[in-house]
């Protein structure tokens, strides 16, 4: 059987899951031995990620990881969440902002917050960055950004279907250039991850019955023993 061509992206995603086993163990190991051997692994990871970013010293990384050592149960490293919300009004037209740090056009996102709930992060971060007052209607999709290879960090994305009630536009004068509504003939440019998104995005808009995207299993734990 022909071995499958390793790229970037399996690198990238087994050095971060090699830090997150070393880091984890970090956090409830006593052993001194034991530390000593993750803080090996985690020097491993560092270089294995390191020869993927040439410009990203393994030392630095190391010691970054290191830093983020939890205690306990604050040490079990899992990925973030980010939340995100395509939003459409009564003409079917999306709301999307152009990001202030990169220039690129997206729907409005942002990391989930401790206090709110996955579609309370998503209302609140389209109010903050658009001033448009909107509510949930579906869940369109939870994947692993890693896998979909659109984040460099382990990454859970969930992205909502929101219907706008209220507001105006009032872009956020910090993490935005830009805010509008598009049709989907009229979309701007430079657009992150046009082909990955917009087709659900807009199936969602048009009332058309979709299934919830998620990653499916590349392997199943029981085939693994």
């Amino acid at each position: 059987m022909a071995l499958e061509k390793v790229t970037g992206q399996d690198l990238l995603q087994w050095a971060e899951m090699l830090s997150g086993i070393a880091r984890t163990g970090l956090g409830f190991t006593e052993s001194l031995y034991e530390q000593e051997r993750y803080e090996e692994i985690l020097k491993v990871a560092a270089e294995i990620r390191s020869r993927v970013h040439v410009e990203v010293d393994a030392e630095a990384v190391a010691d970054e990881w290191m830093r983020m050592v939890g205690s306990g149960v604050a040490g079990y490293v899992t990925p973030k969440c980010a939340v995100g919300a395509v939003v459409s009004n009564d003409e079917g037209h999306i709301l999307l902002i152009q990001r202030s740090d990169s220039g690129v056009w997206l729907y409005p996102t942002g990391w989930a917050d401790v206090g709110y709930s996955p579609v309370e992060v998503a209302i609140k971060e389209v109010y903050e960055e658009t001033g448009i007052q909107c509510e949930p209607l579906s869940l369109i999709s939870v994947v692993d950004g890693m896998r979909q290879g659109f984040t460099q960090i382990p990454l859970y994305s969930m992205v909502f279907h929101c219907r706008a009630i209220g507001g105006k536009l009032d872009r956020h004068l910090l993490e935005t250039s830009d805010a509008g509504w598009f049709a989907r003939d009229s979309l701007p440019v430079p657009l992150a991850g046009l082909e990955r998104w917009v087709d659900s995005a807009f199936a969602a808009i048009d009332g058309i019955k979709q299934d919830v995207t998620f990653d499916p299993p590349r392997s199943l734990p029981w085939n693994e023993k």
